[in-house]
């Protein structure tokens, strides 16, 4: 991880009390808790950004589905 910066949160006693258990449990920090929580919440952010981008340009290429216009459009709309 590279260099990192302090943050100041404000929580509820009995949050913290039940975050310094689970800390303990995983053999961490709360700090270290709420960074590897974080970290994980802006990868999949941007994993889902990153999708949308890919599915949008998708769907501005189109899709050929491999049939063959045979009539032309004015054909079509003929009345």
């Amino acid at each position: 991880m590279s260099e990192g910066q302090n943050l100041t949160l404000h929580l509820d006693r009995d949050i913290i009390r039940k975050a310094k258990i689970l800390a303990a449990k995983r053999g961490t920090s709360i700090s270290g808790l709420v960074a590897e929580e974080l970290v994980r919440i802006v990868g999949e952010d941007e994993a889902y950004e990153a999708a949308a981008r890919a599915a949008l340009a998708l769907l501005d290429k189109g899709f050929h589905l491999g049939g063959e216009i045979r009539v032309s459009r004015d054909e079509l709309h003929e009345r």
